[in-house]
């Protein structure tokens, strides 16, 4: 089911409270099972998931059975009310109390020794038990619901299996100690990961929070998603649009830049398109609502980013899969740790018993599946940031692989913007004549050439003449003027019409020709020239010296490809192709490459949709407010340079050595110990630094990919 489908068959719900990276993994497994829910995607980053309606009683029980105090609520109750929020706030001064009374008896229960202060084996059991209870009730009784219900090898059976061992071993103050210091480590993780929430998604905080409404003669401040189509707001300095429209008052500067990541303003003035998410920065602006809020830009770019993680990297399902064996596997070497040496006369079964605890305690595998999805929507919302949209973790991971990009070239390394450099009427034709003809021709097409045609036509085109009109893919289009048949386009076209075409000093020059004829009369041509992107060099470049091959594939002919592939540097090029040739030739790329190399495409998302779609990673390049790019590509760069597509790439590089940076530290550490705690080196003290110090540490780590800020440069990729 596709994200689209999901969104609108079911509900998006907030998973209030969840903190557990590995409790997500087990509830997103528990739902997909579940035959009410089938498949869906538990996003940690966000604590979203899609359920259908009818299945949240079901979905409930579930969440219950693996991690309590967990709430499912619709994503549109936003914020608690004042009895939750005094609720939340007490339950937060009680653990604070919790903690500092259990770690105040655990000192007096170690300093009273120290200070020459005998205690009997009541007084001592009495002030050791008192603080593990204090610390641990809720781990135990959590521990125990899940046992009765064959949930084992969960953090929660384990801690309570190392501590009750150790007390049943008389190593009391250690398994106080242990439950205190994962008790502390669990509430200061959970600060970081929300933290770490609220900073990731503080990158997205383009979500406008009113709309002042324009009502006969007042102006009302209303919620965005209540602004109808036609109807008019009002922006005024320092506020973000909230819907998307057309300026019919007023002209300002508007920052783009939560949007595209460009730091320029943007000039708005009347009948200027402009974007929800945008800042105006000086003027007061009066807009016409032209898209209703949940089909508007900024929405667009927040479910794009919100829902990545329903595209799970390879690297994200690797250590979903790991940590299933993970911890049963270190159970069972706990488990023999503790009964083989002793049996072999190696020791007393206490010592053996107190080393496999201390493993248990280490066994728990947060610190790995907290660290990958928080790395990888830190990637997504970072690369947001500068706005590049990225559809999924997996097609971030890809970027990281990249042999092969290949590039569109017009509106993609050229500007798209033509101009009409040359007329040449044939005999018969005057220059008004040949320039009328093509620009009545192309009144209706969308192509960058037919609308540079009809702004160089200085006179007004009377569409009222133009009888017929049909667009031939690719080559051009055929019309009925005043009654007579005219073709428009490539020489092709001409060609399979029966229309010579005279030979020119023009052809193979660094432009398009465009050819005209006349009720099967050659009438002309019109040579239309290009420019080259800023950027679009330096980027080809940096590509080529990373080893990176660069392609380009247009429709345009031979002697303009040649020309603009030779100033760009890239490697190789094909040309006079129409958009079924461009997936052959992509597809014959892909098929040199091996299984682990990705190619991508860029094209600019409006006419090379199957291309698009067809490579491993598609990019839209200036997809700003555009509807097709957004809709064809994996990824989506908002602002329409090239050198955003090494950003990407760096992100992707930047956000992979994270996490795997996380991966190693984590089952470094932990297996690390795992042997240290065999030994009898390391005590259950140490342990749970292994547990809960590393989640955090990673946590930590993962936030790092948010301030992702450097610009591409060649040695970067």
């Amino acid at each position: 089911m596709s994200l689209e489908q999901q969104s609108q068959e079911r509900i998006k719900y907030r998973l209030e409270g969840l903190t557990c990276a590995n409790c997500a993994i087990k509830i997103e497994k528990a739902f997909c099972s579940e035959e009410m829910i089938g498949e869906t995607s538990l996003n940690f980053a966000t604590q979203t998931v899609y359920l259908p309606p009818k299945a949240l009683e079901i979905a409930q029980r579930i969440v219950d059975r693996i991690e309590p105090g967990v709430i499912l609520k619709p994503i549109n109750q936003l914020g608690k009310n004042l009895h939750q929020q005094q609720e939340s706030s007490l339950d937060t001064i009680w653990q604070k109390v919790r903690m500092l009374v259990a770690g105040s008896l655990l000192a007096i229960g170690l300093l009273l020794p120290i200070l020459g202060i005998h205690l009997s084996l009541v007084l001592e059991y009495t002030i050791f038990l008192t603080a593990y209870v204090l610390v641990g009730y809720e781990v135990l009784y959590t521990a125990f619901r899940n046992m009765t219900r064959g949930a084992l090898f969960d953090e929660n059976f384990l801690m309570s299996l190392g501590t009750i061992g150790a007390i049943a071993i008389n190593q009391l103050p250690e398994a106080v100690g242990v439950m205190l210091f994962y008790t502390v480590g669990e509430y200061i993780q959970g600060l970081a990961v929300h933290r770490s929430r609220n900073s990731i998604q503080a990158l997205m905080d383009i979500r406008p929070d009113y709309a002042n409404l324009v009502h006969q003669l007042d102006v009302i401040k209303v919620s965005p998603e209540d602004v109808q189509v036609g109807q008019l707001i009002l922006v005024r300095p320092g506020e973000k649009v909230p819907l998307d429209g057309e300026v019919v008052k007023g002209s300002s500067f508007v920052d783009t830049s939560a949007l595209t990541g460009e730091s320029v303003p943007r000039k708005i003035e009347v009948g200027d398109s402009i974007l929800s998410g945008m800042v105006n920065s000086s003027g007061v602006l009066t807009i016409k609502v032209t898209r209703p809020y949940e089909e508007s830009s900024v929405q667009k770019i927040l479910d794009l980013v919100e829902n990545a993680s329903a595209r799970k990297a390879p690297t994200e399902k690797f250590i979903t899969t790991f940590s299933r064996y993970y911890t049963p596997a270190v159970v069972v070497i706990a488990l023999g740790i503790a009964i083989v040496p002793p049996l072999l006369g190696a020791g007393s079964f206490s010592e053996w018993i107190y080393r496999a605890l201390t493993i248990l305690v280490i066994s728990c595998p947060c610190a790995l599946v907290i660290s990958v999805p928080l790395g990888y929507f830190g990637g997504i919302g970072g690369a947001s940031r500068h706005g590049i949209l990225v559809k999924g973790a997996n097609f971030l991971e890809a970027l990281t692989k990249v042999k092969t990009v290949v590039f569109d070239k017009t509106g993609t390394l050229t500007q798209g913007v033509f101009e009409v450099v040359k007329l040449s009427p044939a005999k018969g034709f005057s220059h008004e004549s040949l320039m009328e003809i093509a620009a009545t021709a192309e009144f209706h097409s969308s192509h960058p050439i037919a609308k540079s045609i009809r702004d160089s036509y200085e006179l007004a085109i009377e569409p009222g003449t133009l009888e017929d009109y049909k667009e031939i893919s690719g080559k051009g289009v055929q019309a009925k003027i005043k009654g007579l048949d005219v073709l428009v386009g490539k020489a092709a076209l001409l060609t399979e019409a029966g229309i010579s075409i005279p030979d020119s000093n023009d052809r193979g020059q660094a432009g398009t020709m465009v050819h005209v004829a006349v009720s099967e009369e050659y009438a002309g041509y019109i040579l239309i020239a290009d420019r080259l992107k800023s950027g679009a060099k330096e980027t080809i470049k940096a590509l080529e010296n990373s080893g990176i091959k660069t392609v380009m594939l247009t429709g345009d002919h031979l002697g303009v490809a040649q020309k603009v592939a030779k100033d760009l540097g890239i490697s190789e090029f094909h040309a006079d192709l129409l958009p079924q040739d461009k997936v052959a030739w992509l597809e014959r790329l892909m098929a040199e490459k091996d299984h682990k190399q990705k190619v991508i495409f860029v094209g600019d998302g409006i006419n090379d949709a199957p291309v698009l779609t067809r490579a491993d990673v598609g990019i839209a390049m200036g997809g700003l407010g555009s509807d097709a790019a957004i809709e064809a590509a994996d990824v989506v760069l908002m602002e329409d340079q090239p050198a955003k597509l090494l950003t990407a790439i760096n992100i992707a590089g930047f956000t992979k050595k994270i996490i795997w940076q996380n991966i190693f530290f984590a089952l470094g550490i932990k297996l690390g110990f795992v042997f240290l705690g065999a030994l009898g080196i390391a005590t259950m003290w140490e342990a749970v630094f292994a547990d809960v110090g590393v989640a955090l540490l990673a946590v930590l780590n993962a936030t790092r990919v948010r301030q992702y800020t450097s610009v591409p440069t060649t040695n970067q990729i």
